[in-house]
């Protein structure tokens, strides 16, 4: 059965939106698109290529299979770290308005009732199914419970407007974190599992004491 593990960008207060440029994603008039940009290093890309060494197949939310489908079929080059999986492997994409056929090759349109299709594309993936960027598909499958494993990379700049990942009403989910680094401009990258629901206590004198 395979894992799912989402890869997004976040900055300090919480925003998914437009990391890659200005304009990306200029949804409710957003005009800040390509905050992750200036903090691109080496400790940043190594990081990236080394996810996207790991996937049997993307998932992807409609807004970034269009962003990325517009760019990945150009970069031909079959070694390129990030172009090559893109390319050959398996792309699933959920949506009610693309057509059956969208034109990126070994890319399957998911219709149905979410759950349903991602819970399906799991148990017949052996392997990664990577998410990345996908804000809002990756908050339903967060509180659907369906994630295994959340990369997230959180920027050192508050933006103050934009779409953010975890919003009032999330459902309450406990995470395990399995590993973490700093890169060199002070984008911190942490892994978490997923790990049912939180537990809670007080830290209230006991009234004996």
């Amino acid at each position: 059965m395979g894992t799912l593990v989402s890869q997004i960008f976040v900055t300090l207060d919480g925003v998914y939106q437009a990391p890659g440029g200005p304009e990306e994603d200029t949804r409710d008039g957003f005009e800040q698109g390509g905050w992750t940009v200036p903090y691109g290093d080496d400790d940043f890309g190594g990081f990236v290529t080394e996810v996207f060494s790991r996937p049997a197949a993307f998932l992807l939310g409609r807004h970034t299979y269009d962003i990325f489908a517009s760019y990945w079929p150009k970069m031909t080059d079959p070694a390129d770290p990030i172009a090559g999986p893109l390319n050959s492997l398996p792309k699933y994409v959920v949506s009610s308005t693309l057509a059956d056929d969208p034109g990126w090759a070994g890319t399957t349109v998911l219709r149905g009732d979410l759950a349903k299709e991602v819970t399906s594309l799991k148990e017949r993936t052996d392997g990664e199914i990577q998410i990345h960027g996908s804000g809002a598909l990756v908050a339903s499958l967060l509180d659907l419970g369906l994630v295994d494993t959340l990369h997230l990379l959180t920027f050192p700049v508050v933006l103050g407007a934009g779409r953010r990942l975890f919003q009032q009403g999330a459902v309450p989910t406990a995470f395990r974190h399995t590993a973490g680094r700093i890169t060199s401009t002070g984008v911190t990258i942490q892994t978490y599992d997923r790990a049912g629901t939180p537990t809670y206590g007080s830290y209230a004198l006991p009234e004996e004491a």
